[in-house]
């Protein structure tokens, strides 16, 4: 496993979450429009909750990516997030609604995460 490509990828990633949490916070609509999914305030409302989980994802990310002297505890993490990331994009792929270019988007990102995990792990 190549540490230092997984704690990078980490530290992206906990940007990349916080930033769609700050989306998530302030336009939550827009965000469902942009996915091609109707507004309703239960959606509001759980895009919200949604935001509030990905602040201590972003966190824990950020957090995990100075690991030292944890090369199991850094590898286990990486998995974790590969499938989250590899997850999320099939999600947003098969989406209820049409597929819209940000959702696209919004898959491509996730897949790229999970290739940067695979190929880190994978890495010597």
């Amino acid at each position: 496993m190549y540490q230092h490509g997984v704690k990078q990828t980490l530290k992206a990633g906990s940007i990349v979450f916080s930033l769609s949490a700050l989306f998530l916070l302030i336009a939550p609509d827009l965000f469902l429009e942009l996915l091609g999914l109707a507004v309703s305030e239960q959606l509001t409302w759980s895009m919200r909750m949604i935001a509030i989980t990905l602040i201590a994802l972003a966190g824990n990310m950020w957090q995990n990516s100075k690991l030292n002297n944890n090369a199991a505890g850094l590898r286990f993490i990486g998995r974790v997030m590969f499938i989250c990331a590899f997850s999320l994009g099939l999600l947003t792929i098969f989406i209820t609604a049409s597929l819209t270019p940000f959702a696209i988007g919004y898959a491509v990102i996730g897949f790229g995460f999970a290739i940067s995990y695979l190929l880190n792990l994978l890495k010597k």
